[in-house]
């Protein structure tokens, strides 16, 4: 049978990695994911987080500090030996430091552009490695509303997201002729909390971002046919103002 996507149509059994995996957009993924018969895996600082998330939906959880190399080696080594190479990494982490320019900390500064950019570079980088040997995959980049605007007093936001944005774009044109599906998603607007949320109550029905609606267009990505490939989508509730 023809790959005409970035996924093995031969594959008994996709994987799929998560990358930040916490509440929110992560544990939506991790739940449509294996609701379509994918065997997931999930990497976070404190895997212990997830016990309930991983009972629920049958993933693994693994530890992994996604700015250490090796940390993140380790963590591709233990997924593809016990469930394989994955077919579609999500890379989810920021952080930020908040504060004008003229006072922010640059360390903590030089922490969230590593988290949310370098981080990405390195967790990429190895899934590529494994992608381009077997000969497809998906790498998927969460971004923000500061991956294309930057806002006052969020100066390293903007630094982490723009550069996510840019590693994406760079990625997609590089690895796309090479069977390899990179997206970037600019996630305009707030994720609602389904544990419940007092920002949501003023916004009206669907004023914020359902964090499982986020998820199914993740996995329509993942499955575009390569004819049409994108490499962005930009995703916003319908009543926010552009």
């Amino acid at each position: 049978m023809e790959a005409h996507r970035g996924v093995d149509l031969m594959a008994d059994k996709e994987v799929a990695l998560i990358v930040g995996a916490g509440e929110g957009l992560s544990a939506s993924l991790a739940r449509l994911c294996a609701s379509q018969g994918m065997d997931v895996a999930l990497a976070a600082r404190n895997p212990g987080k997830l016990d309930d998330l991983c009972k629920e939906t049958g993933a693994s959880a693994y530890e992994c500090n996604v700015i250490d190399g090796p940390s993140v080696d380790a963590l591709f080594d233990a997924v593809v030996a016990e469930k394989g190479v994955p077919n579609l990494v999500v890379y989810n982490p920021s952080a930020r430091a908040r504060g004008p320019i003229t006072e922010i900390d640059r360390e903590e500064v030089k922490n969230a552009v590593l988290i949310t950019c370098y981080g990405g570079f390195v967790v990429a980088q190895k899934a590529a490695e494994l992608m381009l040997e077997r000969g497809n995959g998906s790498i998927l980049f969460t971004g923000a509303s500061a991956s294309v605007k930057g806002y006052p007093n969020s100066s390293s936001f903007a630094i982490g997201k723009f550069g996510l944005r840019g590693l994406a774009q760079s990625m997609a044109r590089e690895l796309h002729p090479q069977n390899i599906h990179i997206g970037h998603f600019v996630i305009d607007g707030g994720i609602v909390k389904k544990s419940g949320d007092d920002r949501a109550a003023g916004r009206g029905d669907d004023g914020m971002l359902d964090p499982d609606a986020i998820a199914e267009s993740y996995l329509q990505f993942h499955r575009q046919h390569r004819s049409a490939w994108a490499w962005e989508l930009e995703v916003r509730p319908w009543v926010e103002k552009f």
